[in-house]
């Protein structure tokens, strides 16, 4: 099954480690920290250039790399949606 993240992006529900709200999980330094390492190795992917309220990490089989996609939608839907896909 599949995930719509935002515009025009799809990722495989297997593959994701975890969905991730912008708002609340970057007043870690830890979180800002992966973030910014993420953002230098060149494994961030913006879905969007509105306002990102959320982050999906996914695991890549194709290359075996970590992936983090930028969403405009909110941890809430994006967990619906997730949910919504294996039933």
């Amino acid at each position: 099954m599949y995930l719509h993240i935002g515009n025009d992006y799809i990722v495989n529900s297997k593959n994701i480690v975890g969905i991730f709200d912008l708002d609340n999980s970057s007043t870690s330094a830890d979180t800002r920290d992966y973030l910014a390492n993420a953002e230098k190795n060149k494994r961030v992917i913006y879905c969007t250039y509105e306002l990102p309220k959320s982050f999906v990490v996914c695991f890549d089989d194709n290359d075996l790399e970590e992936k983090v996609y930028i969403s405009q939608l909110n941890c809430a839907t994006l967990l619906k949606r997730y949910k919504a896909s294996f039933r």
